[in-house]
């Protein structure tokens, strides 16, 4: 893993993802996404550390999950809308997660696009 693209880890297109020139080993140039510091570790034979994924935090306010999925959108937003701007991964995943436990995967994805594309963005 290093910090970010660089010569020393180009793209290979036969094989589809960046590799380190002088090893030849995959790289990982985008380390934040998977939790842990950039390091050559596969490529040094180190095992990679253990990183706990993180535990969303309680949602800011208790909302009740609307019965119809017409309202999800907007228990969405209210949602959302309520937590602070440090805290909205963490309160858009257990959003997430509890919409999917009433509605179908289909309806929270859609919905979730809706709400992040279009009702986040106007402010009130």
């Amino acid at each position: 893993m290093t910090d970010r693209p660089g010569p020393q880890s180009r793209y290979d297109p036969h094989v589809g993802y960046r590799v380190n020139v002088h090893t030849l080993a995959a790289t990982c140039v985008h380390p934040y996404r998977v939790g842990v510091a950039p390091a050559a570790y596969a490529s040094a034979r180190a095992p990679l550390p253990e990183v706990a994924p993180p535990t969303p935090a309680p949602l800011p306010i208790h909302l009740e999950l609307p019965a119809d999925v017409v309202d999800l959108e907007g228990w969405f937003v209210a949602t959302l809308r309520a937590c602070p701007p440090e805290g909205m991964a963490s309160a858009l995943a257990r959003a997430e997660a509890t919409a999917a436990a009433r509605f179908t995967a289909r309806d929270v994805v859609a919905a979730m696009r809706r709400v992040l594309s279009v009702e986040l963005t106007r402010r009130a």
